[in-house]
């Protein structure tokens, strides 16, 4: 929307430098260069005389208005860094209705200071039409430091949430207990071998008994009366 505002306005770069020119003559102010954008404001408010010269003065003073209120709205999307920071208060700077903007120059491929005659661009118009392109030049940076910022955290976030994945699932596995089925093959593991040792340990009892007791037998065998054989 903003972007398109604006260029409507580049369409009409001839007309806002005309009505400049105009309401320069009327406020017989023809010497100094058009310098800040309260110097716009005052050539409309009190020096224009015509609706096509309102309207288009009008038009670039609501677009220096909504990209200030946009490089504030930037502010609150973004927590920014250095490069981020440094390019919003360019940006603010610029839009300051008090701001000198004689001397800047919006450069290639800009070409509003060639659709000027030399001494415009020089002594008059060269700084006020150069504003607007070279603030959306500096907002489009923001938006790439920003996204290049943003991509690098969650990047960084990705990698120590991989890295920290394995480990947090063998921690998990070391201190959580056996599940009911790995209880219950324990437990029946351990119940046959008691079972077993239990079996085992009275075949032994029982064996034991039945040779001590044909041991004992051999040995006594029946009582008998002496000198008397028995055949």
């Amino acid at each position: 929307m903003l972007e398109g505002n604006y260029k409507l306005f580049l369409q009409q770069q001839f007309t806002f430098v005309r009505a400049l020119q105009h309401t320069r003559e009327n406020a017989r102010d023809t010497i100094r260069p058009v310098a800040s954008i309260s110097q716009v404001q005052s050539y409309m408010d009190h020096h224009c005389n015509n609706l096509t010269d309102r309207r288009i003065l009008s038009m670039f003073l609501n677009i220096c208005n909504d990209l200030s209120k946009l490089c504030h709205k930037l502010e609150t999307l973004h927590p920014g860094n250095n490069a981020t920071n440094e390019l919003l208060e360019r940006c603010k700077l610029l839009l300051n209705h008090s701001n000198d903007l004689s001397t800047i120059r919006a450069k290639y491929p800009h070409d509003v200071v060639n659709h000027l005659s030399c001494n415009e661009a020089k002594n008059h118009f060269g700084g006020v039409v150069s504003l607007i392109p070279i603030v959306l030049d500096c907002m489009k940076e923001w938006v790439s430091h920003a996204e290049k910022h943003m991509l690098r955290n969650v990047s960084g976030r990705s990698a120590v949430s991989e890295k920290r994945a394995p480990q947090e699932a063998a921690a998990r596995s070391a201190s959580s207990p056996q599940t009911p089925s790995v209880r219950s093959e324990a437990q029946t593991s351990i119940s046959n071998r008691d079972c077993a040792q239990v079996q085992g340990n009275e075949h032994v009892r029982k064996k034991h008994v039945a040779d001590r007791e044909n041991h004992y037998g051999k040995l006594k065998g029946p009582w008998k009366p002496p000198g008397r054989h028995a055949f």
